[in-house]
């Protein structure tokens, strides 16, 4: 299942841990890792003993580098599964949902490259820590998807127009960024990320949700944790004034003109806007309208109208195009369905964005999150 599922003894009560095991493949989610945690989560929220869990991934290199798109390739081309695409869409975004609306406290540990699924996973945490080795983003824009499983809330919730930013261009953010925006609660050395679980084991855990909620808020905040002033310098915050002032106006071509074509040279920015430059238009206008309609949304209708639109990019080209294109040929050169956002027709977003469920039979459920949403 490329999973570890623990169940371990405290002082008093248990914690449960999940472990993404793929190291080779970045913890890449597939579905029998998806469809495992999910059961995982289901049979812990109903367990008395389990007090709280841990996610966190195997390896050096990643917590979780997304989903493993490049699994789907046959499938979105014809030649597999066809249901696959949908099967595993489905099942990560209604896992993404119940992680955000969990019963009892779960505490993130990132590392490495968190990127795509890997960040709507820590999205969804009751508290997120992170070493100093992060690497966030969600990139999207380069594979003709969109910032998926829960962007649409967490982008929303970010300093002015960042998160528009961060969904056009896949920004890559370190960890004085995500500090910065709040896409991550606590900054803390490999040291303390291998020894919390043992710290963990060492305390009383009840089984009441506000008991355990403060003595996990206490325990956190006397860790070790490091200064912020001695982490890596912030290219989001040397650009922030960059952005606000680029990024500004309410047409979105206009904007992505100005983006691509601004006078700055830093790495960082042209690796940003490089990306969008390149990356599918018709991307850039599911973001633009996405954070617009997210605004208005509960949790649970941003994760019902996402997976509305991951289902209707499974059925256009751009998304085979993409994956073709960055993780199978890797010519790095794909040829958009349309070659510009001024190209695309309204009615092909319009087509992203049509209800396909009711309450009674939504994928995510019935409610939604009282504890970490």
């Amino acid at each position: 299942m490329s999973i570890q599922v623990q169940e371990l003894e405290c002082m008093e009560g248990m914690l449960g841990q999940i472990i993404l095991d793929a190291p080779a493949s970045l913890n890449s989610l597939t579905l029998d890792m998806v469809e495992q945690m999910q059961q995982t989560l289901d049979r812990w929220a109903e367990d008395p003993r389990i007090c709280l869990v841990v996610l966190q991934g195997s390896g050096d290199r990643a917590f979780c580098a997304g989903g493993n798109i490049r699994n789907l390739y046959g499938a979105l081309t014809g030649k597999e599964d066809r249901d696959a695409p949908v099967r595993f869409f489905t099942a990560e975004y209604r896992l993404d949902y119940s992680i955000h609306r969990f019963p009892k406290p779960i505490l993130g540990l990132a590392h490495g490259v968190t990127m795509g699924g890997g960040l709507g996973l820590l999205s969804g945490c009751r508290y997120r820590l992170a070493t100093t080795d992060l690497t966030l983003a969600m990139p999207e824009v380069s594979i003709g998807l969109f910032p998926d499983v829960g962007a649409s809330h967490f982008l929303n919730r970010l300093p002015g127009r960042t998160g528009l930013f961060l969904g056009l261009t896949g920004a890559r953010l370190n960890i004085s960024d995500a500090l910065r925006i709040g896409l991550v609660d606590m900054a803390i050395s490999d040291e303390v990320r291998s020894s919390l679980v043992s710290k963990l084991q060492e305390q009383r855990w009840t089984g009441n949700l506000a008991s355990d909620d403060s003595r996990l808020f206490r325990l956190l905040n006397q860790l070790d944790t490091l200064d912020y002033h001695a982490l890596p310098a912030s290219p989001l915050a040397r650009h922030e004034q960059d952005i606000a002032r680029l990024i500004a106006g309410d047409q979105l071509p206009g904007i992505v003109d100005r983006l691509v074509n601004a006078d700055i040279t830093s790495d960082w920015w042209q690796q940003s806007v490089g990306s969008l430059r390149d990356g599918c238009p018709v991307t850039a206008w599911l973001v633009w309208r996405q954070l617009r309609e997210a605004q208005q949304l509960t949790l649970r209708d941003v994760f019902r109208m996402e997976l509305a639109m991951a289902l209707e990019c499974i059925r256009r080209p751009d998304l085979s195009e993409g994956i073709r294109a960055r993780l199978v040929d890797r010519d790095q050169s794909p040829v958009w369905s349309y070659p510009t956002v001024r190209d695309v027709p309204e009615e092909v977003v319009d087509r992203h964005f049509q209800p396909c469920w009711t309450d009674a039979d939504c994928p995510m459920g019935l409610s939604d999150s009282v504890l970490s949403g």
